[in-house]
């Protein structure tokens, strides 16, 4: 690839990136970033798989970043991995679903390494931004 094309591509997600670390969400870019953070990890993790497609876009990070905001019960950690841009990253993530068919955008609540619940893009796509938000405050009112 050249490097116009990884400058354009890394300037286009910027803003996708940012509206998930503006609340607070950790960004784990490169696999050894993801194993160091899952070893290590206690507690409760909430995940979002992003990715660049409008359902993204306009329903995953927008649930996403309002249910942790305003759901009364917390998760311990917040982090996000970029499927199609941090591949290595993502790819090392998804290792820690066990079971689960790759999926993007998506969402985990994990305690330590086991996943205690999980949207994939066929919940996230073409259901109300509503529906999303609920289901991710039940999961952590349930969980955390």
């Amino acid at each position: 690839m050249s490097m116009a094309y990884e400058e354009y591509m890394r300037q286009l997600v910027q803003p996708m990136r940012t509206e998930l670390t503006n609340a607070g969400f950790a960004e784990l870019r490169d696999e050894n970033a993801v194993e160091e953070f899952m070893e290590k990890v206690e507690g409760t993790t909430f995940v979002v798989v992003n990715s660049v497609c409008g359902c993204a876009a306009g329903l995953a990070r927008p649930a996403a970043t309002q249910a942790v905001l305003h759901s009364e019960k917390k998760p311990d950690h917040i982090v996000t991995v970029f499927a199609g841009q941090d591949k290595e990253a993502t790819a090392k993530m998804r290792e820690y679903f066990d079971g689960i068919e790759p999926s993007s955008p998506s969402m985990a609540l994990l305690k330590g390494k086991e996943v205690l619940h999980f949207i994939p893009r066929h919940d996230i796509e073409g259901q109300p931004l509503e529906a999303i938000f609920e289901n991710i405050v039940q999961a952590l009112d349930k969980h955390c």
